[in-house]
């Protein structure tokens, strides 16, 4: 049986081992234009699509007026497009730009592309686990969403 103290160790390891892959993660980023931040908002209207600045501060789990500055700071280098909404006059979507979506797919190949040289040093079983692991993770993301 699982006790209190197991799953402690468990929550402590696993958030350790979170950091590190991300922070290698990260180090694909050679000489990226944007701050993490700014990537990380531009993945989600990658991911989710065309929204307001306060569905992506929702989303982002940030207050709304630092994603206008994120936002702004976006739309100056021409990653993102903000258009008027089309039934609210105070509102503005904002939308991935062509270089917006280029910037997503560069950064996520630069990450695939080392994740795939990493398992490939994997037996079967590994991958598996791995697998395993990703949908379970998965899910305990979605449930806090």
């Amino acid at each position: 049986m699982t006790t209190s103290t197991d799953l402690r160790t468990l929550a402590s390891d696993l958030s350790l081992a979170v950091v590190r892959l991300t922070r290698h993660l990260r180090g694909r980023r050679a000489a990226s234009q944007v701050s993490l931040t700014q990537l990380s908002a531009l993945a989600t209207l990658s991911r989710y699509g065309d929204m307001t600045p306060g569905a992506l501060a929702t989303r982002e789990r940030v207050q709304p007026p630092s994603m206008t500055r994120v936002i702004a700071s976006l739309a100056d280098v021409g990653l993102v497009e903000r258009r008027p909404h089309p039934t609210d006059g105070r509102q503005i979507i904002v939308s991935l730009s062509d270089a917006g979506q280029a910037l997503i797919a560069d950064e996520e190949s630069a990450r695939e592309a080392w994740m795939t040289e990493q398992l490939s040093s994997l037996d079967e079983a590994q991958l598996r686990t791995l697998q395993d692991a990703v949908t379970i993770i998965s899910d305990i993301v979605k449930k806090s969403e």
